[in-house]
C-alpha cells in the first residue's frame, strides 16, 4: 500500500453545497483514504492508495459532477 497526497484544483465552486457534491461523488472511490476540501482556495487535498486509484480517476470524478478539476502539479 503506497499512500500519495496530492492537490487537485477545483474551478466551479460557489458555495458548501459544491462541496457536498464534491464529497459526494468521489465518496465510492476505492482506496480514496482521504479528502479535504478548502472552497476558498478552489482546491482539494486527496490521499489514496496509488495501487488502487490514481489522483487522475480523482479528477474524474469531480469533473463529472460538473466541476472542473485539474491536478496541481506536485
Amino acid at each position: 500500500m503506497a499512500n500519495q497526497t496530492r492537490i487537485i484544483k477545483i474551478d466551479g465552486m460557489t458555495c458548501g453545497g459544491c462541496v457536498a457534491s464534491v464529497h459526494n461523488a468521489t465518496a465510492d472511490i476505492d482506496g480514496l483514504d482521504d479528502i479535504s476540501i478548502e472552497l476558498a482556495d478552489n482546491q482539494a487535498t486527496v490521499t489514496f492508495d496509488d495501487s488502487k486509484t490514481s489522483v487522475e480517476t480523482i479528477a474524474a470524478a469531480i469533473d463529472d459532477a460538473g466541476f472542473d478539476a485539474t491536478v496541481a502539479n506536485a
